[in-house]
C-alpha cells in the first residue's frame, strides 16, 4: 500500500509540473500577442502620421517652428543674465508661446494681440483697484476687491456673447478675466504687486513678439491665402458637380461624357461647398489681422469672400435638390429626356463655364474679359429652356376629335403624359433656378474685383504687348518708322 501511495504522489507531482508549464507558455504567448498587436498598431499610426505630413509638408514646418520658438524663449531660464532679470516669471513667456502659437500667421497674430491687450488692460485695472482698496483700509479692502472682481468678470464674460467681440476678441476677453483674477487675488497678499506685474507683462510681451517673428518670417502660412485657395477650389468643385449632374442624367445623349467613376467623384464636390461656411468665416476673421503679403494688400476685402461663399452655398443647395430629384422614384421616359437633353446640357455647360471663369478671375486677380459674354450665353440658353418648358402643356392635351372617349379616358391619358414629363420638367426648372443663383455668384465676384481693385485683363495684355515691343532692336524700330514715312505709291511699287 505504501508503494502505491508513493506512485500516486509521483503521478500527481508530474501532472502539476505539466500544468505549470502549459500555463507559463500561455502567458508568454499572450504577452507576445499583445506586444505584436501594439507594435502593429504603432506602425499603422506612424504610417498614417507620415502620410499626413507628406501630403501637407507645412504641418512638419509648423512643428519645427513651434520647437524653434520654445527653444528660443527657454533662454530666459538657460541664460543666467536673463533669468536674473525676470526670475521665475520667465515661465510666463514659455506659457505664452505654448498657448499663442497657431498654425496660420493670422491666428498667431490675433491671439498675440488679444493676449497683450487683455493682459495690459486687466493689469492696469487690477493695480488701480488694488491701490484704491489699500487706501480704503483693511476693513473695506476685501470688499472693494471682491466687488470689483465680481463686476468686471461678469461684464467681460457677458461681452463674449456679443457677436463682434466673440469673432475677434473672445480670447482677449478670456485673458482679461484670467489676468484680473490673478492680480486681484494675489495682490491681496503680495506687497510688491507693481514689480510683479511689470515682470509678468514683460515676459508675456517678449514671448508674444517672438511668436509673431517666427510665424511671419519662417515659411509663413497665411490665413488669407488659405481662404483664397478654399474659395477658388470650391468654385471649381461647384462647376464640376453641376456639369456632371446634368451629364449623368442625360447620359443617353452625351457620347463624349466622362467615365462613371470620375464623374461620380466630381458630382460630390458640391458637398464641400455646403460644409465650408465655418471655415470661411474663421479664415476671413483671421486674415484681417495679417499684414500685406503677396498680392493681398493690408485692407484686402476678406469679408467679400464670405459673401461669395454664401452665394456658392445657395447654388450648391439647389444642386442638392436637383440630385435628389434625379434620384427619385418617378423616372422620365427616354423620349422625354432626349427631347430636353440638348438644351439642358447646354444650360448646365454654360453655367459651369461661368463658374470656372469666376474661379479664374479670383485666382488671377484680374477682371475677366470673357465673363460678360459667358453670362449672356448662359441667359440665352436658359431662355431657350424656358421656351421649351412653355411648350409642354400642348403635349398633354387630349385629342378632341374622338367623341367616343369618356371623361375618365381623357383624364387617364392626361395623367400618363404628366407622370412621364414631371421629373424632366422639374429638372429643367431647377436648372433655371441655378442660372439665377449663378448670377448671384457673378455679382459677388464682381463686387470683390471692384473692392480689391482688380485690373482689367485687357490692360494686362496690352502691358505685356508693350514690353514685348520694347524688346525690339533699334534697327527694327527704325525700319518700321521708315516704312510708316514711305509714300503710299512707293509702297505699291515695291509690292509690285
Amino acid at each position: 500500500m505504501a508503494g502505491g501511495k508513493e506512485v500516486a504522489k509521483e503521478v500527481e507531482w508530474r501532472i502539476k509540473v505539466e500544468e505549470d508549464g502549459t500555463l507559463e507558455r500561455r502567458v508568454v504567448g499572450c504577452m507576445w500577442e499583445i506586444t505584436a498587436g501594439l507594435a502593429l498598431r504603432l506602425c499603422k499610426f506612424v504610417k498614417k502620421a507620415w502620410e499626413l505630413g507628406v501630403n501637407d509638408p507645412r504641418k512638419f514646418i509648423h512643428c519645427l517652428k513651434v520647437g524653434i520658438a520654445l527653444s528660443a524663449v527657454s533662454l530666459f531660464y538657460y541664460w543666467k543674465p536673463l533669468y536674473d532679470g525676470v526670475g521665475g516669471n520667465a515661465m510666463w513667456a514659455v506659457m505664452t508661446v505654448i498657448v499663442v502659437f497657431e498654425y496660420t500667421a493670422g491666428a498667431t497674430i490675433c491671439k498675440t494681440v488679444n493676449r497683450i491687450c487683455g493682459t495690459f488692460l486687466a493689469g492696469f485695472l487690477g493695480i488701480g483697484v488694488h491701490w484704491v482698496a489699500s487706501k480704503a483700509g483693511d476693513q473695506y479692502e476685501p470688499i472693494i476687491t471682491g466687488l470689483s472682481l465680481f463686476i468686471l468678470a461678469s461684464a467681460a464674460t457677458f461681452s463674449r456673447f456679443i457677436p463682434t467681440i466673440k469673432a475677434r476678441f473672445d480670447y482677449g476677453a478670456m485673458i482679461f478675466i484670467l489676468t484680473f483674477s490673478l492680480v486681484s487675488v494675489s495682490g491681496y497678499r503680495v506687497d510688491e504687486l507693481l514689480a510683479l506685474a511689470q515682470y509678468r507683462m514683460f515676459t508675456i510681451i517678449a514671448g508674444s513678439i517672438l511668436c509673431i517673428i517666427v510665424s511671419v518670417i519662417i515659411r509663413p502660412i497665411w490665413a488669407g491665402q488659405e481662404l483664397y485657395v478654399l474659395v477658388t477650389g470650391n468654385l471649381d468643385k461647384l462647376a464640376n458637380s453641376l456639369q456632371c449632374c446634368v451629364v449623368q442624367y442625360f447620359a443617353c445623349s452625351a457620347p463624349e461624357a466622362e467615365s462613371d467613376d470620375e464623374c461620380s467623384k466630381k458630382l460630390l464636390g458640391y458637398k464641400c461647398v455646403l460644409s465650408s461656411k465655418a471655415t470661411e468665416e474663421t479664415m476671413a476673421n483671421l486674415a484681417r489681422w495679417e499684414p500685406a503679403h503677396g498680392r493681398f494688400n493690408f485692407r484686402h476685402p476678406w469679408k467679400q469672400y464670405v459673401k461669395i461663399g454664401a452665394s456658392m452655398r445657395s447654388c450648391a443647395s439647389c444642386i442638392d435638390a436637383l440630385i435628389g430629384c434625379i434620384n427619385s422614384d418617378n423616372k422620365a421616359s427616354d423620349e422625354m429626356k432626349k427631347t430636353m437633353s440638348s438644351i439642358s446640357m447646354k444650360v448646365g455647360g454654360k453655367c459651369a463655364s461661368v463658374i470656372r471663369e469666376l474661379a479664374s478671375t479670383i485666382r488671377n486677380t484680374k477682371k475677366s474679359s470673357k465673363l460678360d459674354i459667358l453670362v449672356t450665353e448662359m441667359n440665352s440658353a436658359a431662355q431657350e429652356l424656358r421656351s421649351l418648358l412653355n411648350s409642354y402643356p400642348n403635349l398633354v392635351n387630349p385629342t378632341s376629335h374622338d367623341a367616343k372617349r369618356t371623361p375618365d379616358d381623357v383624364a387617364a391619358k392626361i395623367e400618363i403624359p404628366l407622370m412621364e414629363i414631371i421629373q424632366v420638367v422639374t429638372v429643367a426648372s431647377l436648372l433655371n433656378e441655378i442660372v439665377a443663383r449663378v448670377e448671384g455668384i457673378v455679382e459677388a465676384v464682381e463686387e470683390l474685383s471692384d473692392l480689391a481693385e482688380f485690373k482689367p485683363e485687357m490692360c494686362v495684355k496690352s502691358k505685356q504687348q508693350h514690353s514685348a515691343d520694347s524688346k525690339i532692336s533699334p534697327e527694327q524700330q527704325n525700319d518700321d518708322k521708315e516704312a510708316e514715312n514711305t509714300p503710299n505709291g512707293l509702297n505699291e511699287d515695291m509690292n509690285i
